[in-house]
C-alpha cells in the first residue's frame, strides 16, 4: 500500500493522458445528490481513462445517467448503505463478482463521504481480483488500498464534497483536464422537454419542498406561504418533487402554484431547474442537480450535516437557516430539537429578500413591494 501526497486536481492542471485500453471503476454508492457531486472526479479519471464505469447504487444511478465522462453505468445495492440495507450473502457477493468480471477494471477509485469507509467495497474488490484500489480512510487499510488517503491529515476534513473526491480523484493519479473549472455538470439531453405548462411561462421559481428526511425540511405550511407571496407579487411559481411527494407538492402549490410532483425524469427536472428565475430548496439532491446546471439557489439550509461540505456547489448561492443551532451536526434524521428552529425560524420575507439579492431585481408588484404583507412567515 501507498500513502498518497495528493494534489487537489481543480484549476488549469494538464489532467493525465488516457492509457490505451485502461478501465477505471469509480464508486459512489449512496444518493442522488452524493453521485451528483462525484461528477467532478468523474470527468477527472475520464480524462486520464479509456473507459470510466461508474457503479452506483439503486437511488444514486439516476444522476450518474447525467454525468458527463460515464462511458458505462452499473447499479449495485452495497448491503452496508442505509437506503439499500439486505443481507450480504454468497449470492450478493457472487452478484458483486459477476458484475467486475464483467467490468474488467484494471484499478477502482472509491468516492465516500467524511463519514463513509471504503474498505467493505475495497474488500470486495480485492476478492474478486481488481489489481489497484484507491481511497479515503481513517481506518489502516491492511493491504485493501493501494493509493489510501487519510483523513484530517493529508485529506482536509472542512472541504466541499466535490473538491473531496476530487482529491481522492488525484491521489489515483487523475486530474482535470485544462479548461474545466471543477464545477458541477451534467449532460444535456436534447429529449428533455418542458411541461407544457412550464414552457409557456416567460419566467418562473421554482420551489422543492421536500428532502430525504424531515430534520433537513423547511416546514411545508412556509413552503405554501412563500408559493402565495410569489403569486402576490405575480411571480408563477413551479413545485416540484418525486413520485413519492405528490400530496406535499400538491400542498404546497395550492391554487397558485404549478404542481409537477412525481411529473419529471430527472433530465426534465434539470431543464425545469435550468429556465428558473431562482430556485428555493432545501439540502436534498436537487439542490445538487440545481448547481449543476447553474441556477440561482436560494438553500434552506439545516445544519446537521455541515454547510462547508454540503451546501451546494454552485457559485450564485444564498444559504439560509441558523447554521450555529443546537442540531448543529448532529446528523440527525428527525429535527432533535422542538420546534425545528434552525429552519422554522426562517421567514418567507427572508426568502424574497435572498431572490433579490440573486437577481438584483426588487420583487415588486405594481408599486407595493411585499415587504409587511401578510403570510410572509411559515
Amino acid at each position: 500500500m501507498t500513502d498518497s501526497d495528493p494534489t487537489t486536481g481543480t484549476g488549469t492542471g494538464t489532467g493525465t493522458a488516457a492509457r490505451s485500453g485502461h478501465r477505471v471503476l469509480v464508486a459512489r454508492l449512496d444518493s442522488f445528490g452524493d453521485v451528483l457531486v462525484a461528477g467532478p472526479a468523474v470527468r477527472a479519471v475520464a480524462a486520464g481513462a479509456d473507459h470510466v464505469t461508474l457503479l452506483c447504487g439503486p437511488q444514486g444511478a439516476p444522476a450518474g445517467a447525467l454525468l458527463p465522462g460515464v462511458d458505462s453505468l452499473r447499479v449495485w445495492a452495497a448491503p452496508w448503505v442505509t437506503e439499500t440495507v439486505r443481507p450480504l450473502d454468497d449470492a450478493v457477493l457472487a452478484e458483486f463478482r459477476a458484475l467486475v468480471d464483467e467490468e474488467r477494471p484494471d484499478e477502482v477509485v472509491v468516492l465516500t463521504s467524511f463519514h463513509q469507509s471504503p474498505l467493505p467495497l475495497a474488500m470486495l474488490l480485492r476478492l474478486a481480483g481488481v489489481p489497484r484500489v484507491s481511497g479515503a480512510s481513517v481506518d489502516h487499510p491492511g493491504s485493501l488500498l493501494d493509493v489510501r488517503l487519510r483523513p484530517g491529515e493529508d485529506l482536509p476534513e472542512d472541504v466541499p464534497e466535490p473538491e473531496r473526491a476530487l482529491r481522492i480523484a488525484a491521489a489515483a493519479g487523475y486530474a482535470l483536464p485544462d479548461g474545466d473549472d471543477g464545477r458541477l455538470r451534467v449532460r444535456h439531453d436534447d429529449t428533455a422537454v418542458l411541461p407544457d405548462e412550464v414552457a409557456a411561462l416567460d419566467r418562473y421559481v421554482v420551489v422543492h419542498p421536500g428532502a430525504s428526511v424531515e430534520a433537513r425540511s423547511w416546514p411545508p405550511p412556509a413552503h405554501r406561504a412563500l408559493v402565495a407571496a410569489y403569486a402576490r407579487l405575480g411571480v408563477p411559481v413551479v413545485v416540484t418533487g418525486s413520485p413519492g411527494e405528490r400530496d406535499l407538492t400538491a400542498e404546497v402549490a395550492g391554487t397558485s402554484g404549478i404542481d409537477l410532483g412525481g411529473r419529471t425524469s430527472p433530465a426534465v427536472l434539470a431543464a425545469v431547474l435550468a429556465g428558473a428565475e431562482v430556485v428555493v430548496v432545501g439540502n436534498t439532491g436537487p439542490a445538487h442537480l440545481a448547481a449543476a446546471v447553474g441556477a440561482r439557489i436560494v438553500s434552506l439550509f439545516s445544519p446537521v450535516v455541515p454547510a462547508v461540505k454540503w451546501a451546494p456547489y454552485a457559485e450564485h448561492v444564498e444559504l439560509l437557516g441558523d447554521q450555529d443551532a443546537p442540531c448543529r451536526l448532529s446528523r440527525a434524521r428527525e429535527c432533535p430539537v422542538p420546534g425545528h428552529p434552525c429552519l422554522a425560524g426562517v421567514s418567507v420575507d427572508e426568502v424574497l429578500a435572498a431572490h433579490e439579492r440573486l437577481t438584483g431585481c426588487a420583487l415588486r408588484t405594481n408599486d407595493d413591494s411585499l415587504r409587511g404583507a401578510p403570510e410572509t412567515r411559515g
